[in-house]
């Protein structure tokens, strides 16, 4: 098949284009040529940017069988590449996000529960706050253009090697350093994410088989105890949510850490039931952590909780 990827040179977007590949599919990525490439030299690039006007011509007078959209945060991209490829394309599929979802204390969220209230079309400011209406824009976008053509997937917190967000390796990395290790929460609370590969493996499937719809995709849910033994974490130190806000201590600093009593942890409990029955496999939590690992201590990445900080946070939560 002939594969259109919108985006495609990073971390969730670049397992796609490998996924495509190594299926045995023809891949074209539509990129604005700023990020690195580091993808085979087979994979056709072209050159384009959503947010100009004629910045889709190189897509004028191709088709292909299907079109991965990884990049569309705004509506008014989204627009202009549903517009361009309506006719172009057999399946739209769009990368989404679990973060559209209106009540994420429900346990556990399905496809089916309230969504947050759409923004505007002409928004153009992604933040914290916005980032889940603007997808459900983008979402309506893409069904109403493309219909049973459409492919909606809403993937949990993404996981796995290339991951330059810092949220997920920062746990393999701070259990290959050792020692006493500073925990969220009492252990018995819950973390959840989806391994890339996962994901891209389960974009090459809806497409080869021609699946529409609506998808939650997020892999097994374990404890935060359970966390600790998949990273193998010897010396945790459990630090509850209240001492950690009493610490200065959030979700950038401890990053996947939502409280299981908290408003929003419905967010650590995604049914992904539906796509399993259509074809999702998980790889395994030690898989997961123990490839991101091997990719991260080369990546230099930068996280928000440093070791000198995090010493300091240990010796006040134990007084």
């Amino acid at each position: 098949m002939d594969i259109l990827i919108l985006g495609g040179t990073q971390f969730v977007g670049r397992h796609i284009v490998m996924a495509f590949l190594a299926a045995g599919h023809r891949v074209s990525i539509l990129t604005r040529g700023r990020t690195a490439d580091e993808l085979p030299a087979e994979i056709e690039r072209l050159r384009g940017d959503r947010s100009e006007v004629n910045g889709l011509d190189a897509l004028t007078g191709r088709s292909w069988d299907a079109c991965v959209d990884v990049s569309g945060y705004l509506p008014s991209a989204v627009r202009a590449s549903c517009a361009a490829l309506r006719d172009q394309v057999g399946r739209y599929v769009f990368i989404s996000t679990a973060s559209v979802y209106a009540e994420p204390d429900r346990h556990p969220v399905r496809e089916d529960d309230p969504l947050l209230p759409p923004a505007p079309e002409d928004a153009t400011e992604v933040t914290g706050e916005t980032y889940g209406p603007l997808k459900v824009t983008c979402e309506q976008i893409v069904q109403a253009t493309f219909g049973d053509g459409a492919t909606i997937l809403r993937p949990q917190i993404v996981a796995g090697p290339f991951d330059h967000t810092a949220r997920y390796p920062y746990w393999p990395d701070r259990a290959g350093r050792g020692g006493e290790t500073l925990m969220p929460g009492s252990g018995q609370d819950h973390v959840q994410v989806i391994d890339a590969r996962d994901l891209a493996r389960f974009t090459v499937r809806v497409v080869e088989e021609h699946v529409g719809g609506v998808f939650n995709l997020a892999g097994p849910r374990l404890s935060w105890a359970a966390f600790a033994q998949v990273l193998g974490i010897q010396s945790p130190v459990w630090v509850d949510a209240a001492q950690l806000e009493a610490l200065e201590l959030g979700f950038w600093e401890v990053p996947l850490f939502i409280p299981e009593d908290g408003p929003q942890a419905g967010l650590m409990d995604i049914s992904a039931e539906r796509a399993q029955r259509a074809g999702l496999t998980l790889t395994p939590p030690e898989e997961t952590a123990r490839d991101t690992r091997a990719w991260s201590e080369r990546a230099d990445l930068t996280y928000a909780l440093t070791p000198a900080r995090e010493a300091e946070a240990l010796a006040a939560a134990k007084r």
